[in-house]
C-alpha cells in the first residue's frame, strides 16, 4: 500500500507515458515486491507499442467516471501477455472431447471435496439456498469447476492478473479485441469503486474474476456484498463470491426447486435430428423417452430439449429451463453439462448409465471451422462459421455422412475432416 499511495501521488501532474517513466523505480519496486501468490505483471520490457494501446482506453474510462488516479494505478508495470493470446485460441470446452472434459470436471477428487464444502459452510449455504432459491450443489459445483473451490486463484502458475490479461486481449486479441477494451473498462470501474485493488484482481486469461470466475461486466451487474463488510470482495470472501452465484443465476431465470436436467433414454429408431426440440416431459414421455435411472419425471409439466453431445451414440440428455440459466454462465453445453452433472455427484448421484463413445478423434475450434467452411462449400446449410458445433452443424455432418454412405454419428472428428479434405 505504500508503493499505492507513492504512485497516486505521481499521477497529479504526469501523463501515463511520462509516469511510467518517472515512476520506472516504483514500478520495477512493485514487481519484484508482488506478495507471494500473486501473478506477475510483465514478463520483460513492455513495448510501447502496449502503452499506447493502454493511453487509448483512457478516454472512454474517464467518460465512465475513473479517475486519471485510478487509471494510472491499474496499469503500472503491466505488460502483454503472451499465454493469454495462446489460450484465447483453445477453450476446453469448445476444443476438447467432451468425455474427456467431464472426466475432469465430475473427477473424484473435486467431488470429494465438494462434499466436504457442503458440511463446512452448510450455515453459509443455508442462508443463500433461501435468500436466492438456487439449489447449494450448483452453486458449490460452479465454484469447484471455476477455480477448484478458489486454489486456482493462490496458484500463480494458473491465475492471471485480470488488468494484464485483459489489456493484452484488448491489444492484440484479434476476434476477442472488442471484448477485452469492453471487460477493461469495466475493470477500471471496480477499480474506481474500492472493492479490490489492480494487484489483487486475480482471475483466468479471459478475464474471468475470483472464486466463481465473474467477468467484469457480470461482476458490475450482479455481485452482491453477503458478508456485510461493504465491499463485493469475490477474491478473498466466500459468502460474497457464493452468493453473487447464486444471485447471478436466480436474476438468469433459475426455477427454484427444480433441476437442470435428466439423462435418458431414447426410444428405439428415434429420429435424432430432432436434438434441440422442445417439448414438455409429458410429451417426451409419450414418444417413449424414459428417464436413464428409471422412475418417472417428478414434473411432467416442464418444458425440456433434447441435448445429444456425444451424436446418437452417446448419453442423451433432456434439459430443462435452469440447464439455460447455467449456460449464462458460460455458453457452452458441455459447461452446463458438467455444473449439472457435478451438482448431481455431490449430492450423492452416480455417473452417467450410457457410455461415452470415445471412438473418434475431436477436433479444436479451428479445426470444426473447417468443417463447417467445407460443409457450406459443397452445398449444405450453415449460416455460421464459428467452430461452434451446434444443432445446424451436426445436421449438415449427418447428411454428409449419409450421402457418403457413411456411419451417421453427427461428429465433428478428425477423421471426418481428413474425408472432406480429399473431397
Amino acid at each position: 500500500m505504500r508503493n499505492m499511495s507513492r504512485i497516486i501521488r505521481c499521477t497529479a501532474a504526469l501523463s501515463l507515458a511520462a509516469l511510467l517513466g518517472a515512476c520506472a523505480i516504483l514500478g520495477n519496486d512493485f514487481a519484484s515486491s508482488n506478495e507471494p501468490g500473486l501473478p506477475p505483471l510483465a514478463d520483460g520490457p513492455i513495448p510501447p507499442a502496449f502503452t499506447a494501446f493502454v493511453e487509448s482506453q483512457w478516454p472512454a474510462a474517464e467518460a465512465r467516471g475513473v479517475s486519471r488516479a485510478t487509471f494510472v494505478a491499474a496499469f503500472l508495470g503491466v505488460g502483454p501477455d503472451d499465454d493469454v493470446l495462446t489460450k484465447a485460441t483453445s477453450q476446453p470446452e469448445f476444443s476438447r472431447a467432451i468425455w474427456d472434459y467431464l472426466d475432469d470436471m465430475a473427477a473424484e477428487s473435486r467431488i470429494a471435496t465438494g462434499r466436504d464444502v457442503l458440511v463446512r459452510y452448510r450455515s453459509l449455504l443455508d442462508r443463500v439456498e433461501a435468500t436466492y432459491g438456487v439449489n447449494r450443489e450448483v452453486v458449490v459445483a460452479i465454484w469447484g469447476m471455476e477455480s477448484t473451490y478458489g486454489a486456482i486463484l493462490r496458484d500463480p502458475t494458473k491465475a492471471k492478473n485480470v488488468v494484464r490479461a485483459l489489456a493484452t486481449l484488448g491489444w492484440r486479441g484479434g476476434s476477442r479485441s472488442a471484448y477485452g477494451r469492453q471487460q477493461l473498462n469495466a475493470v477500471l470501474r471496480i477499480l474506481e469503486h474500492h472493492d479490490v485493488d489492480a494487484r489483487h484482481m486475480v482471475g483466468s486469461w479471459a478475464g474471468a474474476m475470483g472464486q466463481t470466475q465473474f467477468i467484469p461486466t457480470t461482476y458490475l451487474g450482479y455481485a452482491v456484498d453477503f458478508d456485510g463488510d461493504g465491499r463485493r470482495d469475490i477474491w478473498s470472501s466466500v459468502p460474497d463470491a457464493l452468493a453473487s452465484t447464486a444471485n447471478y443465476l436466480q436474476k438468469s431465470g433459475w426455477q427454484a426447486g427444480a433441476t437442470w436436467g435428466y439423462e435418458v433414454i431414447l426410444p428405439p429408431g428415434f429420429d435424432t435430428s430432432l436434438e434441440g426440440r422442445s417439448a414438455s416431459l409429458a410429451d417426451w414421455t409419450a414418444r417413449g423417452f424414459t428417464r436413464a435411472t428409471g422412475g418417472a419425471f417428478p414434473r411432467p409439466g416442464d418444458q425440456a430439449t433434447l441435448l445429444l453431445p456425444a451424436g446418437p451414440g452417446g448419453p442423451a440428455f433432456l434439459t430443462l429451463r435452469n440447464f439455460q440459466a447455467i449456460k449464462r454462465y458460460n455458453n457452452a453445453n458441455a459447461y452446463a453439462l458438467g455444473v449439472g452433472h457435478l451438482a448431481d455427484r455431490i449430492a450423492g448421484g452416480g455417473p452417467f448409465v450410457t457410455p461415452w463413445p470415445r471412438g473418434y478423434t475431436p477436433l479444436d475450434e479451428a479445426g470444426r471451422a473447417e468443417v463447417q467452411a467445407r460443409l457450406r462449400a459443397i452445398g449444405f446449410p450453415l449460416d455460421k462459421i464459428d467452430g461452434k458445433v451446434g444443432p445446424q452443424t451436426v445436421a449438415a455432418i449427418r447428411a454428409y455422412e449419409a450421402q457418403r454412405g457413411l456411419a451417421v454419428t453427427g461428429n465433428a472428428s478428425l477423421e471426418l475432416l481428413a474425408l472432406l479434405r480429399g473431397g
